[in-house]
C-alpha cells in the first residue's frame, strides 16, 4: 500500500514560517507527514482525524515526541470543541493514498471491494446511500459533487442495478470518463465533505491568535471554491465584498501556490493541488 506524501508540505512551511514554540492544528492528520514536520520543526501539535486506521500511526509519533503531541480521534468540523487559541490551523483537503489504494474500503474503482468510502468506518456506506436515496437524490448528488454529465440517467440506472461492490459499479459505468467523478461525488456524499469543511472553518476565526494563520490544501473544485469564498469573505470589508482588503478587513491573505513541476513528477496526485491561507490581523 503506498505510503501518503504530503503535498505542498514546502510551500505550507513557508507560507507558516517560523513555527518554533508555536501551537499548530493540524486539522487532517492522516499519516502524519504534516504533524511530524511541524513537530521537527519546533512546535507543538494537536491533530484531528476521525479515521480509525491512522491511529497507530498517531500513537507512533505521540511516542516520539510526548507531550508535544496530541492526537484527537474525531472529525475536523469538531474543531469548535477546542476552548484555547493557536498560531495556526492546517488543512490538507481530500483523500489519502492509503485509503485510495486500501481496496478493502472501496474508495477506489482501481480494486474490488465493499462499496463502503466510509472515512471513519461508521455510518451509511455508500452502498447503504445508494439504496436509501431516490433517484432525484441520487442525481443531485452526482451533478453536486462530480459535475456528472448525464446524471439524471446515470443516477437510475446505479439505483435500479444497487451495485455492493466497487467492480460492480465500475463495470455499471463503463465510461472512463465518468468513473471518477462518479466515485467522487458518492464519497463526498457520503462523508459529508462539504458541510465537514464548512463547520471546520466557521470555527478557525475564533481559534486562532492575533497573527495566527489558516492554511488550506485543496484537490478538487468543490473543496477550493469553499476555501476561496470563505476567505475571500474574511478578508473584504463586511458588507462590501468589491471593497479591497483594509485594516478593517479581520484577515490579510497569502499568495495562493502550486506544485512545482518537480513536485508533481514525484508524486502526480499532487497536481490538482492548491494552497490557499490568510493571516488574522
Amino acid at each position: 500500500m503506498t505510503k501518503h506524501v504530503p503535498v505542498l508540505l514546502n510551500a505550507v512551511m513557508g507560507a507558516l514560517g517560523n513555527i518554533s514554540g508555536a501551537r499548530v492544528v493540524d486539522a487532517t492528520f492522516g499519516a502524519g507527514g504534516y504533524s511530524r514536520a511541524f513537530l521537527q520543526a519546533g512546535a507543538n501539535v494537536i491533530a484531528f482525524d476521525r479515521d480509525p486506521h491512522v491511529v497507530s500511526d498517531a500513537k507512533a509519533l505521540q511516542a516520539e515526541f510526548s507531550d508535544r503531541f496530541e492526537f484527537m480521534p474525531r472529525p475536523f468540523s469538531h474543531l469548535s470543541d477546542l476552548t484555547d487559541t493557536f498560531d495556526a490551523i492546517v488543512f490538507d483537503l481530500g483523500i489519502s493514498s492509503m485509503q485510495i489504494d486500501d481496496a478493502g474500503r472501496g474508495f477506489s474503482f482501481r480494486g474490488d471491494g465493499p462499496l463502503d468510502m466510509r472515512m471513519s468506518s461508521t455510518g451509511a456506506s455508500a452502498a447503504d446511500l445508494i439504496a436509501k436515496s431516490s433517484v432525484d437524490e441520487l442525481a443531485q448528488i452526482l451533478r453536486d459533487y462530480g459535475d456528472v454529465k448525464r446524471a439524471g440517467a446515470m443516477a437510475r440506472m446505479i439505483k435500479n442495478a444497487a451495485p455492493k461492490t466497487t467492480f460492480e459499479l465500475r463495470d455499471l459505468i463503463r465510461n472512463p470518463h465518468d468513473m471518477a467523478p462518479i466515485f467522487q461525488a458518492l464519497r463526498i456524499a457520503v462523508n459529508d465533505e462539504m458541510g465537514e469543511l464548512t463547520r471546520a472553518l466557521n470555527a478557525v476565526p475564533g481559534l486562532l491568535k492575533s497573527g495566527g494563520k489558516c492554511i488550506c490544501v485543496t484537490f478538487h473544485s468543490i473543496e477550493d471554491r469553499i476555501v476561496k469564498n470563505t476567505f475571500r469573505n474574511w478578508t473584504t470589508v463586511p458588507g462590501d465584498p468589491r471593497m479591497p482588503v483594509t485594516a478593517n478587513a479581520p484577515f490579510v491573505g497569502i499568495k495562493p501556490q502550486t506544485p512545482t513541476i518537480d513536485e508533481i513528477e514525484r508524486n502526480p496526485r499532487a497536481r490538482s493541488a492548491h494552497m490557499r491561507g490568510v493571516i488574522k490581523i
